[in-house]
C-alpha cells in the first residue's frame, strides 16, 4: 500500500534508495505511463499505445513490457534489459505532489511503504549535512520533466480525440510453443487517417510538434516484434 510523505531532509535525512530492478522492488508490471516529451526515447525500445482511464474519460500513453498482467519482458538479473527507462518507471519511489495551498509550488513527494526506501543499503537521498546529493538532484530534473509532460499530454491527446485518430488496438500473439497471448483494452493511432487529414489541419498540428510525436508513436509500433521474441525467449526457457 503506497504512503506518500512530503520529501524532507529533517525526517529523510538517513535514507537511502534501492535502484536495481526486480520483481521484488515492484518492477514486475506490464506497462507504464509515458508522456509526450520523451516519445522519441521511448520509441526506440517500446511500443506505445493508448489507454482510456475509464473514471475520468480521457486517453494516457503507456509504454508496453508485456503481454499479461504482471509481465515484464524488461527485467533481467536485477537490470533493466533497454537502453531507456520510461521517467514513471525510473523517478519511482518518488513523484510530484500537490501543496497544502492552492498556489503554492508542486512539491517532490516519496512513497515511504515503497521496498526502495530503507535506510541500510541503496543510494542516499541527503548527505550528512541534509543537503541533496546528486541522485536526488537527478530525479528532481526528471520529476520536472515528467511533470511538464503530464501538461504537455492533455492538449495533445484531446487533438487526437478531436480528429478521430484514436482506434482500438486488439493483438492476437503465436508463440513458437503453441500458446496464444490476446492483448486487448488498448488504443493505437490511425495512420490512414493521419494521412488523409487536410493541410490547415496537418499545419495546426506540426506547429505544437504533434505530428512528429504522432510519428513517433507510429514508429514505435515496430518494437511488437522485440516484445515478441522476448516472450518467446522466456517461454523457451521455462
Amino acid at each position: 500500500m503506497s504512503n506518500h510523505a512530503v520529501l524532507s531532509s529533517l525526517a529523510h535525512r538517513k535514507l537511502r534508495i534501492k535502484t536495481e530492478r526486480s520483481v521484488e522492488l515492484g518492477d514486475e508490471v506490464m506497462s507504464c505511463i509515458t508522456v509526450p516529451n520523451e516519445f522519441r526515447n521511448v520509441q526506440n525500445h517500446y511500443p506505445i499505445l493508448f489507454q482510456l482511464n475509464q473514471d475520468r474519460d480521457v486517453f494516457h500513453a503507456i509504454a508496453l513490457f508485456g503481454f499479461e498482467k504482471g509481465e515484464n519482458l524488461f527485467l533481467n538479473d536485477a537490470a533493466w534489459d533497454a537502453g531507456y527507462m520510461p521517467l514513471a518507471m525510473d523517478i519511482q519511489p518518488f513523484l510530484i505532489g500537490r501543496p497544502s495551498e492552492e498556489n503554492g509550488e508542486r512539491q517532490i513527494h516519496i512513497d515511504i511503504e515503497s521496498p526502495r526506501v530503507n535506510a541500510e543499503d541503496g543510494i542516499r537521498v541527503f548527505d550528512d549535512q541534509g543537503g541533496t546529493t546528486d541522485f536526488l538532484e537527478s530525479i528532481s530534473s526528471k520529476l520536472g520533466v515528467l511533470h511538464s509532460g503530464y501538461d504537455d499530454s492533455s492538449d495533445f491527446m484531446q487533438c487526437l480525440q478531436k480528429y478521430e485518430l484514436l482506434e482500438p488496438f486488439v493483438l492476437e500473439v503465436a508463440l513458437r510453443d503453441g500458446s496464444k497471448n490476446r492483448l486487448v483494452g488498448f488504443h493505437t493511432i490511425n495512420e490512414d487517417k493521419v494521412r488523409a487529414l487536410d493541410a490547415h489541419v496537418l499545419e495546426e498540428m506540426n506547429s505544437k510538434n504533434y505530428l512528429m510525436q504522432i510519428f513517433m508513436v507510429l514508429a514505435s509500433l515496430s518494437n511488437i516484434v522485440n516484445l515478441v521474441d522476448r516472450k518467446n525467449a522466456l517461454v523457451a526457457n521455462v
